[in-house]
């Protein structure tokens, strides 16, 4: 008698979407450290200042949305930031329940820094550079379908 297939557990960790995400998740993160550590930045520190060296003097809600971070996770974040000197926070005067958030000179100098950290993480991944985007595009659009 042949064998047949085992039934498809829904369960089992092979049939999840979510474990490789996770999973990649934090060796891609973990990748960054060796490179993030000189400039005295965790991950996270280091997509907050990328957020505003494209944007800069936001408001702490609309930071929050970009990088998909709640003001819990964000607040202490941007504080540990505004101590290294990078940033600052202060009541905008148009609304003062809204906290702009601001690069100082030194978190704009530390963009010229930051500068050598994307191509030294490609250069540590398997994957081509059209591979890359292809799974960027990707994940964008998971991310925007569970939006």
């Amino acid at each position: 008698m042949p064998e047949t297939d085992a039934p498809f557990d829904p369960l089992s960790l092979d049939n999840q979407l979510c474990f490789p995400l996770y999973a990649a998740s934090r060796e891609l993160i973990r990748l960054y450290k060796p490179f993030l550590d000189p400039l005295d930045l965790t991950y996270p520190q280091y997509v907050t200042m990328m957020a505003l060296w494209e944007h800069d003097g936001v408001k702490v809600g609309e930071l929050g949305t970009r990088l998909h971070l709640d003001s819990a996770t964000l607040t202490p974040l941007l504080k540990r930031l505004e101590a290294h000197g990078y940033v600052r926070r202060q009541r905008s005067p148009l609304d003062e329940r809204a906290v702009i958030v601001s690069l100082t000179d030194e978190g704009r100098e530390l963009r010229e820094r930051a500068l050598s950290v994307p191509p030294c993480i490609a250069g540590c991944l398997s994957i081509s550079p059209e591979e890359a985007m292809q799974l960027k595009a990707l994940l964008e659009k998971l991310i925007a379908t569970m939006q």
